[in-house]
């Protein structure tokens, strides 16, 4: 299973990813220099939604998706979570 995972960083801002674990992957943002560039200037951040996919292409698809929403549309997408 794939995960395509939205979190929120301590600045406000928004970083979309995709991962098979979604818990070790916020630790990672969180605490480890494997965590994103963007967001180890913004921590701590925390998980605001996440949706399960069957193959990582179709996970790789929406995350693109993801990434061109606006503010308002990403949030929108996660309370339909």
């Amino acid at each position: 299973m794939y995960y395509v995972y939205m979190l929120q960083c301590a600045d406000g801002t928004f970083y979309t990813g995709i991962t098979t674990d979604i818990a070790r992957r916020v630790a990672e943002h969180n605490t480890s220099v494997r965590g994103a560039s963007y967001t180890r200037g913004r921590r701590p951040v925390q998980l605001l939604c996440a949706k399960e996919f069957s193959d990582r292409s179709s996970a790789s698809k929406e995350e693109c998706r993801l990434k061109k929403l606006t503010r308002e549309e990403k949030l929108e997408w996660c309370v339909a979570m």
